[in-house]
């Protein structure tokens, strides 16, 4: 074993870093052992200075982050302070000055992965970054090397821990958004402010990542159709259970049939109890890969938190020192498909349609005639009326998002519609 140590910089020392820099003091010798050389912490880079960091020494510690990346004697930056600046920056600097880098940083890289990748070959350093994608389930690393050799086509899956909480919540006690949400918020699963979560942007950023891994090509978090689940109601949830399902925000990555494009949405979807991400609870995270020869393989485990994220850091960490030690470097950007990505209104789907209709004869024979002229399949249809007023489920066969979309239009210019109460997609069939 190398007796002279690699150094590592901390950039950020929240939830996830002070997290890192327990586990590398306290399983110093593990990791040693399994790298070949110590691995010594050289720099926290921090805002607030004065805060106190247990096991931590004060001495390490620092607010002048550029200053630390350019030190020249740093051999790893890991990065876990988010955002896209100085984030961007200072990644690029400690290229520049000889540092690879471990990165939990979902925004950034689903904003700009294409010019980090580009600044780490071009100075021949590592960019890892399996953190950055359901925390500690190891999915970066299994897509970009162990599947290396496969075709994948479809990547499905729960992404966000906070609005599985949230749905997982509305589906067992029968809650709605609001309630369920502050007990998310309370018991520490939700921020102060979750708009990242529950509008869909976390689980969008996601998306990019794992679509741009699967396909061998550039996906940006602009070209994912996101919706969030802020207007899914008690009354969805329960539609659901009616007909079998529950209902989840779902990331959904495909290759189209011809091979010719690929399509990246989130969205919350009713999804069939059989389906083995229906039993996905509380705030883990679960992922489906479908390729070629692999077949389907399933990623469970926790998608957020201190120790789960730091765990997916410190492997990047061993992973990155060992090359390091080795004079070379990992796999970095696989962009060779150059497939572009498809619009939402392209995508096939189903749709469960929920509308108030006035309750008299020919209302059904009318909504029928709108999806026949959009050129929609019916599925199923149930109707229950009461005082004048009824309401109307209807589930679709499979058709483009903007016939589905353009039969909603016409659905709201009828005069015996009194309103469109809920549209969901049906996925998992």
């Amino acid at each position: 074993m190398r007796t002279r140590p690699l150094k590592a910089a901390l950039l950020g020392c929240g939830v996830v870093g002070s997290e890192v820099a327990r586990i590398m003091t306290t399983h110093a010798d593990d990791l040693a052992a399994r790298i070949g050389a110590p691995v010594e912490l050289a720099g926290v880079a921090v805002r607030r200075p004065s805060k106190v960091r247990e096991g931590i020494d004060p001495a390490l510690i620092t607010t002048d982050a550029t200053a630390l990346v350019q030190r020249g004697d740093i051999d790893v930056v890991v990065e876990v302070i988010g955002g896209i600046e100085p984030a961007r920056t200072l990644i690029t600097t400690a290229f520049e000055n000889g540092a690879s880098v471990v990165s939990a940083n979902k925004a950034l890289l689903a904003e700009d992965g294409a010019a980090l990748h580009a600044a780490a070959e071009k100075y021949g350093r590592d960019l890892y970054y399996e953190a950055a994608v359901a925390g500690a389930i190891p999915l970066v690393r299994p897509l970009r090397e162990s599947l290396a050799g496969d075709k994948v086509n479809r990547v499905l899956g729960i992404v966000n821990g906070t609005t599985n909480f949230i749905l997982d919540k509305m589906d067992t006690s029968g809650a709605g958004y609001s309630e369920a949400l502050d007990e998310a918020t309370a018991l520490g699963y939700a921020e102060a402010d979750p708009t990242a979560d529950v509008e869909g942007f976390d689980a969008a950023a996601k998306a990019a990542i794992l679509a741009g891994i699967a396909f061998h090509t550039r996906v940006k978090i602009g070209d994912v159709h996101r919706e969030g689940i802020t207007e899914v109601t008690a009354a969805d949830i329960a539609s659901a259970r009616r007909m079998g399902c529950t209902v989840k925000l779902l990331a959904i990555c495909e290759r189209a049939a011809d091979g010719a494009s690929v399509t990246a949405r989130v969205h919350p979807a009713m999804i069939p109890l059989s389906h083995p991400l229906a039993s996905v609870r509380e705030a883990y995270n679960a992922v489906f890969v479908e390729a070629e020869a692999a077949g389907q393989l399933m990623f469970y485990g926790p998608g957020a938190g201190g120790s789960p994220t730091a765990s997916a850091v410190l492997g990047d960490l061993v992973a990155v020192c060992r090359n390091k030690l080795g004079e070379a470097t990992g796999p970095g950007e696989s962009a060779y498909t150059r497939l572009p990505v498809s619009p939402m209104g392209e995508v096939v789907t189903r749709y469960h349609i929920s509308l108030d209709v006035a309750d008299k004869p020919g209302v059904l024979a009318q909504v029928a005639t709108v999806f026949a002229e959009q050129g929609v399949s019916i599925d199923t249809v149930r109707q229950q009326g009461k005082d004048g007023e009824a309401s109307l489920v209807v589930v679709t066969h499979r058709a483009p998002d903007a016939a589905l979309s353009g039969t909603v239009e016409a659905l709201r210019k009828l005069d015996t519609v009194r309103g469109v109460a809920s549209i969901m997609r049906v996925e998992g069939e």
